[in-house]
């Protein structure tokens, strides 16, 4: 199975900083057939992908990842990711809550692509 752990462990602190500090930088993370569901948008494809990421509507953002949760997912060695965290933006001070999950591939050179992407925020009732 390999260390899953230690991947997931890595790909989401490299995801995180990239996302935070220079989001079209995540374009090496995905692939055609990538796909991402963000609250209710479903895109496909990196440059879609791309695209939704850099038009979010603030200039500065923060994750704060509380929880990692990893298992293997196939035999073809993908792994499955869930984080759960906090996001400030911009000026505020409140963190949102907020819910990921990634499936991430075998590229077949020794690394992983992100597969499917699911971001939800978690509004307080």
């Amino acid at each position: 199975m390999g260390d899953f752990n230690g991947i997931a462990k890595a790909f989401t602190d490299f995801y995180y900083n990239t996302f935070d500090t220079n989001r079209s930088a995540l374009s090496a993370l995905y692939r055609e057939q990538s796909m991402l569901t963000f609250e209710t948008a479903a895109i496909q494809g990196t440059v879609g992908i791309i695209e939704k990421l850099s038009s979010l509507p603030f200039s500065k953002i923060q994750h704060q990842v509380s929880t990692l949760d990893a298992q293997p997912s196939s035999g073809e060695g993908a792994i499955l990711v869930q984080v759960t965290g906090a996001l400030l933006v911009d000026e505020e001070q409140r963190p949102m809550n907020y819910a990921q999950t990634f499936q991430l591939l075998p590229d077949g050179q020794g690394s992983y692509f992100v597969f499917n992407d699911i971001f939800r925020l978690i509004y307080n009732a």
